[in-house]
C-alpha cells in the first residue's frame, strides 16, 4: 500500500509542473490573440483561408465564393484585436460585393453588451444609435454599415469577459447574419 501512495505522489509531482508550465494564452478562457508575426504582416490570401483562418476561432458558417481573405492584427493601449476579412473579386462600391470580416477584441474592461458603445478601436466602433437585439441566440449590439464599414450589417457582442467578438456582414450575406453569429466559436 506504502508503494502505490509514494509512486502516486512521484508521478503527480511532474504532472503537475507541466500544468504549470502551459502558457497563459492556452486556457479556455484566454482570448485568442496574434501572435508576433501576424502582428506584423498582414499579406493578402488567394485563395482566401476557410473558417480556421484566424487561430483559435472557428466560423462554423463560412458562405462560399470568397477568392481573397486578409488578416487583420494589432494591439495598442492594452487593447488586442485579431480578425480576418473575407471578399470576392468584386468592386467595393458594388452594392453585390461580398465580404465578411470577424474579428476579436481582446479588451480586459468588457464584461457587457453596453459598453460595446465605447469598444476603443479604430475602425468598427459601434456609433450613433445601435439595437439589441437577439440574432443566432446571442444577445448582440447591431447597426448598419457606414461608409467606413461598407455596406451591411454590423454586430458585436462579449462573448465571456475580457473577450468581444464583431462581425460585418456586406449586404448579399445579410440573410445569412444569423447563421454567422451562431457559428463563431472561440
Amino acid at each position: 500500500m506504502r508503494t502505490i501512495t509514494v509512486l502516486a505522489a512521484l508521478t503527480a509531482a511532474p504532472v503537475a509542473a507541466a500544468l504549470i508550465a502551459v502558457p497563459a494564452h492556452a486556457s479556455p478562457a484566454a482570448c485568442p490573440a496574434p501572435t508576433r508575426a501576424e502582428l506584423k504582416g498582414t499579406d493578402a490570401d488567394e485563395p482566401a483561408k476557410g473558417a480556421k483562418a484566424l487561430r483559435g476561432v472557428r466560423v462554423r458558417h463560412l458562405p462560399r465564393g470568397f477568392t481573397h481573405g486578409t488578416l487583420t492584427a494589432s494591439r495598442r493601449g492594452g487593447v488586442t484585436e485579431y480578425g480576418y476579412v473575407w471578399s470576392d473579386n468584386r468592386d467595393t462600391v458594388d452594392l453585390a460585393h461580398r465580404s465578411l470580416w470577424v474579428r476579436v477584441v481582446c479588451w480586459p474592461k468588457a464584461s457587457r453588451l453596453a459598453q460595446l458603445k465605447k469598444l476603443p478601436v479604430g475602425l468598427g466602433a459601434f456609433t450613433g444609435d445601435p439595437e439589441t437585439v437577439r440574432l443566432g441566440g446571442r444577445q448582440v449590439l447591431r447597426q448598419e454599415g457606414d461608409g467606413a464599414l461598407g455596406h451591411g450589417r454590423y454586430v458585436g457582442w462579449v462573448e465571456r469577459k475580457g473577450v468581444v467578438v464583431t462581425v460585418m456582414a456586406s449586404g448579399p450575406l445579410v440573410p445569412e447574419l444569423a447563421d454567422i453569429v451562431r457559428g463563431v466559436k472561440l
